[in-house]
This record gives structure tokens, sequence and C-alpha cells, in this order.
């Protein structure tokens, strides 16, 4: 059994754990921020578990709103799980937390708590396709680039947990792309999409936020997103908006979306802080300039 623990980040539905039960006792998909972790406590004493009980702990990446608090469970005995290239920076994560401060300023230590780091030695490295059995349960590693070079979703059968490579789809809204900067990659992602496809899917539990049960269609709603939104800026920087003026265009862009939805402002007000319009301008520009430069030329 899964169960959905929401770490009320500034709203609710804006960061979810999972806790997978075992014959080995709960297992912990992603940990939220550091600032949330009392939150993240609450949330297992309410399962009955305190967090030493916890020994395995999968993060999908190492951003600070899926992994901030992986070195606070560790301190409590956990094993963290990562992706090859996410391990350097939970060891050490004074680039991660200099790149997110040059973004957050001030907000850093409201946004996302603490920064400390994973020993060594209670880091487990995953590759791609590997298996981890769990009591009775195996959980599968696939490689998902696309949202971040450095994702993993997790697979148990025909249950997936999905991080971002998977979108944002909070209630009855519909889903979205995160697209942070710095490693967006749309043809990257596409193809993780595609393999998502062929797994025969039933669940896919989303960090941002829940769960849905209508694969197929989510999936394809969100490359279909992904590829407007990218277009969107496309065309954005060709017409040569300031970065100013393209957030101010694409915030109110995503808003009227959700709206259209059927969506109230304190839905979209959760959107925005799950998924921030800027961050999205920011990381499809980047992808722009970097991957294809000769299509943005004016």
């Amino acid at each position: 059994m899964i169960h959905i623990l929401d770490l009320h980040d500034r709203a609710p539905r804006v960061i979810a754990s999972f806790v997978l039960e075992t014959e080995e006792g709960p297992v912990l998909f992603e940990t939220g921020p550091e600032s949330r972790f009392s939150v993240l406590l609450d949330g297992l004493n309410s399962l009955g578990y305190a967090a030493s009980d916890v020994k395995h702990v999968f993060v999908t990446h190492i951003h600070l709103d899926h992994a901030g608090a992986a070195w606070r469970m560790a301190e409590r005995g956990a094993t963290i799980y990562v992706h090859p290239k996410g391990a350097p920076h939970l060891v050490d994560p004074s680039k991660l937390w200099a790149s997110a401060s040059r973004i957050y300023g001030d907000q850093m230590e409201t946004l996302w708590g603490q920064m400390g780091h994973v020993p060594e030695a209670q880091i487990e490295i995953v590759q791609d396709g590997q298996v981890i059995q769990v009591g009775e349960v195996q959980i599968q590693a696939l490689e998902t680039p696309g949202h971040a070079y450095h994702h993993h979703a997790y697979r148990m059968g025909d249950v997936l947990i999905g991080g971002d490579v998977t979108g944002v789809k909070i209630g009855r809204g519909p889903v979205l792309p995160p697209c942070p900067p710095p490693e967006i990659h749309i043809e990257l992602w596409r193809e993780s999409l595609a393999r998502l496809r062929q797994l025969n899917l039933r669940q896919i539990y989303l960090t941002h936020f829940g769960l849905t049960e209508e694969v197929g269609p989510h999936l394809d709603a969100l490359e279909a997103r992904l590829l407007e939104w990218a277009d969107w800026i496309k065309q954005k920087i060709k017409s040569g908006l300031t970065r100013e003026q393209m957030v101010l265009e694409f915030e109110a862009y995503v808003a009227a979306t959700l709206r259209a939805a059927g969506l109230s402002q304190e839905e979209v007000q959760e959107y925005e802080l799950a998924d921030p319009s800027w961050m999205s301008v920011d990381g499809l520009v980047r992808y722009w300039n970097k991957h294809h430069p000769e299509e943005v030329m004016s």
C-alpha cells in the first residue's frame, strides 16, 4: 500500500512524499525540502512510524523540493537511493545550494530550510533498470531525463513514482510540465514519456501532486503541453521580448489556461507554487538558446 503525505508547502497539494508499506517496514519516496521535515515526521507518525523506522529512501532527483531533507533521513539511519549523477550533490550539496541561492536569494532558508550532507556510506547509487528488493516488493529504477539529467522514476509492477518527468497535476486541474533551468531538454523528455507509455502502467504517483489513474491520457496531455509551451517561448524569443515581459505574459497565459479548465484562483495559486511560471520561462529560454540557437536567432 502507498500512502500520500501532503507536506503543506505554503499551501496544500504542492509537494508530496510517499510511503510504501512492505514486510520489511516502510519505504519513503521523496523527502520534500528540509523546511518541511517536521511535517514529514508528523505524516510518518500518523501512519504509526518513526523516522528511524524508514531504512530505505528513494529520491527521483536531487532538486530541493524532492530531496532537500534526504540528509535528515540519513541522520536517522536511512540509506538514500539516487541516480549516479545526483549522488555527488547529496554528499557535497554546496554547488547545488549555491546554484539555488542565485535563483532564490534571501528566500532560501524560508523555502528550503537548512543544508546538510548525506554520508557517502549511506548513499546507494542506482543504475538504469536496476531492481532493488525490499521485502516482497521489487522497485525498478528507470532513467527518465528531460526535466533533469539525473532523474529516475521508480516502477513497482504497474505502479510508478513519477517525479517531475510525469508532470504537475493538482486535483481536477490539467497536467503541466515543470521546466526549471538548467537541464530542460524537450527531446529527451519526449523519449522518457515514450518509454513510460510502453510499461502498461495503471497508476502514477506525482510529487506535485497525488495520484493519477488516467495514465495514457495524462502522458499524452503532458507531452502536448510541453510542446505547446516550448513553441510559445520560442516565438516570444524570436519577437524580441525581454525576460521580464516574457514572465508577465507567460504567467497570464498559464493562469488563463487553468481558469479555462474551471479552476479557482486558489487552485491557480497552488499550481503557481508547485510549478512557478517564471522558472519555466528561464528553463525553456535556456533550452532554446543552448540546444537550438539557430531556431531563435532573429
